[in-house]
């Protein structure tokens, strides 16, 4: 019962932190809905384990090293502000010229196994998602344009990449985690910090294992090029808040 006081106020605590939207949950939502599962299960990792390794870091002390040298956070929240901002009209742009994300929905969602409704796929098909031959194995077949064998690949380094910058180059990640649950974890006493340590760690393990694995089951939702906008102009709204916020100091 002793052990089990702090890991409930570790979790507690830092499923109160970190349960928002913010630029990190949105594109983990999009890789959910968009990208293999392999793909979307890198992200989780990448996700929880720099989580991890904050929130350790906070507890054994690196936070009080982050104050005394504010001029890094002002480098990470410049840099941040800059790929927030792209991001974010980036989106923008997607919302306004829907591209094929419609027919990649489908198609991945077809190999992972999720059903598609194939009478409202054809009624609501990208208007650019044309098809051009591609012979395979002595016939021909259609394909996307754009697509090629490594596809998946550039995926998923570009989901990995994105996803650290997201998560590292956000002064606010330093300040939450390291510092203040740092802070926060060290009041427990030298033995309950690290059941409460683990409490924080299982949070962030169950919030981003949630978006990544739930919001697949979305999938059928994104089926229509509709949702997309929508979406892509939600997601334009958040990165260029956060990324405006960021180059203001807020």
């Amino acid at each position: 019962m002793t052990t089990l006081l702090p890991l409930l106020s570790g979790l507690g605590t830092g499923l109160a932190l970190i349960v928002a939207i913010g630029v990190q949950n949105t594109y983990l939502l999009r890789l959910a809905v968009s990208a293999r599962l392999r793909v979307v299960t890198v992200a989780v990792v990448v996700c929880t384990v720099s989580d991890a390794v904050l929130i350790l870091a906070g507890v054994l002390g690196v936070g009080v090293v982050v104050e005394r040298f504010p001029v890094a956070l002002v480098v990470i929240r410049f840099v941040g502000a800059a790929f927030l901002v792209t991001y974010g009209v980036l989106a923008a742009r997607r919302a306004l010229r829907p591209s094929g994300d419609t027919m990649r929905v489908e198609e991945e969602a077809a190999d992972d196994g999720v059903p598609v409704d194939t009478h409202e796929r054809e009624a609501t098909a990208a208007p650019d998602a044309a098809t051009v031959p591609t012979q395979v194995v002595g016939r021909t077949r259609t394909a996307p344009p754009g697509r090629r064998s490594d596809a998946h690949d550039v995926t998923m380094r570009t989901a990995v990449v994105t996803m650290l910058v997201f998560t590292w180059a956000n002064p606010h990640v330093y300040l939450d985690t390291l510092v203040f649950l740092g802070s926060v974890g060290n009041q427990q006493g030298i033995d309950d910090r690290w059941w409460w340590t683990a409490g924080a760690v299982l949070a962030s393990c169950l919030w981003f294992g949630a978006i990544g694995f739930g919001g697949r089951l979305l999938r059928p939702l994104f089926a229509k090029p509709m949702t997309w906008r929508v979406f892509d102009g939600l997601v334009a709204v958040v990165m260029l808040g956060f990324g405006a916020a960021l180059a203001l100091g807020a």
